[in-house]
């Protein structure tokens, strides 16, 4: 039987909860000598970087969310594909999410239950094995007075790196005013929020394409010019954004963006320029080769972090894209590794005070 796709899946996921995680091995990647010789000697610290623990994936089982087994080759994942897979490609720190859609935890009990179930599994991923992961936190972005217990919780009891937020909920993107309890919470905290997306409400199907490759890039897109619109990034200054899949279309539509503003009542260009170089971006687009020189002319790389998208992107694609990036023409030494990982123990405080 042909395997599900990963947006049929996702219709799935909105639906219940999460993905399968099924206990089957992850093929791990070759130590080829096409990635091996540009290779750097320091760790990379990987942002994008998904798991789902035993302790998260029995919860999702006994709450009826996902199946005992079963489901899609990209969802798997267990500890030691993960480790052998950070190992071949020099990952020495993964921070771990769980990209949960928000509106699985629209009912308030499974969203009191389900989000501590999933904070503190990765908790305890992070106490188990501290030199190798971090992780962002989970919230009830549908229930802010909530929400805000819960980021309490995870900053200060389980040390948490910072918070994941979808990059939309019910039809609403981050710049809504919904939001603005929870965007101000984490202003006051000067904590970091890590997006990502899923298909946008209403977006219609186009046969053999996976909502993936562009839907996904179109709802990260949106919820950035929503914060520029709202003009949020200007009152949450010390608030820290990681655009996924390197920001979507935002770096390349630039132009188009500052359009908006000479003749269509949009912010200032200058607003714009600004709003770029406040966010930063993971390179799990991927970023290399095609889309570096575009994203570091508009941001730079010390706003670029690494990212693979692990186990949505299988370990051979992990092994390709971190090889891809480290023979980028476009990337000096300097650029190359403030965004293999300089950058993210900058942003990361937690990460440079105790794990490698």
């Amino acid at each position: 039987m042909p395997e599900l796709t990963r947006r049929s899946t996702l219709k799935l996921t909105a639906a219940t909860g999460m993905a399968a995680a099924v206990t089957a091995p992850v093929p791990l990647p070759m130590r080829s000598a096409a990635a091996s010789p540009h290779r750097p000697s320091y760790g990379r610290i990987d942002t994008h970087h998904h798991a789902v623990p035993r302790r998260m994936r029995q919860w999702a089982i006994e709450q009826g969310i996902i199946p005992p087994t079963g489901g899609p080759s990209w969802a798997q994942w267990t500890l030691p594909s993960t480790l052998a897979t950070m190992e071949a490609n020099g990952i020495a720190v993964g921070v771990a999410s769980a990209p949960v859609p928000a509106e699985v935890f629209a009912d308030r009990k499974v969203a009191e239950s389900g989000v501590r179930e999933c904070n503190e599994s990765l908790a305890e991923l992070v106490r188990d094995h501290p030199t190798r992961f971090g992780f962002f936190a989970n919230v009830a972005m549908l229930h802010p007075d909530l929400a805000l217990t819960q980021i309490a919780y995870a900053l200060d009891e389980l040390g948490a790196d910072g918070v994941l937020l979808n990059t939309s909920a019910a039809g609403r993107y981050l710049g809504d005013r919904a939001f603005d309890p929870l965007l101000a919470e984490l202003d006051r905290r000067g904590a970091v929020v890590f997006t990502h997306p899923f298909s946008p409400k209403g977006i219609v199907e186009v046969p053999g394409v996976g909502d993936w490759l562009g839907d996904f890039l179109l709802d990260t897109t949106r919820t950035a010019l929503s914060l520029i619109a709202a003009g949020a990034l200007d009152r949450y200054r010390r608030l820290s954004i990681i655009l996924s899949h390197a920001g979507g279309f935002l770096p390349y539509m630039a132009g188009r963006a500052e359009r908006w503003g000479r003749e269509d009542d949009g912010p200032d260009p200058a607003k714009i320029r600004r709003a770029l170089r406040r966010f930063h971006y993971d390179t799990a687009l991927p970023m290399s080769p095609y889309a570096t020189p575009t994203l570091l002319g508009a941001v730079g790389a010390d706003r670029v972090l690494f990212g693979t998208d692990w186990p949505a992107n299988s370990a051979r694609e992990v092994t390709r894209n971190t090889a891809d990036l480290d023979r980028d023409p476009g990337l000096d030494r300097r650029a190359h590794r403030a965004i293999a990982r300089d950058n993210a123990l900058r942003l990361l405080p937690r990460l440079a005070g105790g794990r490698r």
